[in-house]
């Protein structure tokens, strides 16, 4: 249900209801009884949850490879870490 603000043409109360779309617009203040006013609001955000709402979510695994060597996002920390072990070995060896 929309939120619906009014304001009282009176005594300039203004307040928010919740009103499903097929009620009449209110009539009376509640606090003076005067005229009511619907004002026209901005109404409420979209809020998207979950994914799939993303340009990116679907892309074509081609195109994130693509993607990721052009930004020069690739892996090299798994590699790094193994040359390290195998330079270990060679220079810290029994028979040398």
């Amino acid at each position: 249900m929309p939120t619906y603000e009014y304001e009282c043409r009176q005594c300039g109360h203004r307040f928010e209801i919740f009103q499903s779309m097929k009620d009449e617009p209110l009539k009376k203040c509640p606090k003076c009884g005067g005229e009511l006013r619907r004002l026209i609001g901005t109404g409420a955000g979209i809020l998207f949850k979950g994914s799939g709402f993303y340009q990116t979510d679907y892309r074509s695994e081609s195109y994130r490879k693509k993607a990721k060597s052009e930004t020069g996002d690739s892996t090299p920390q798994k590699d790094a870490g193994k040359e390290s072990k195998s330079k270990e070995k060679k220079s810290g060896g029994e028979g040398e």
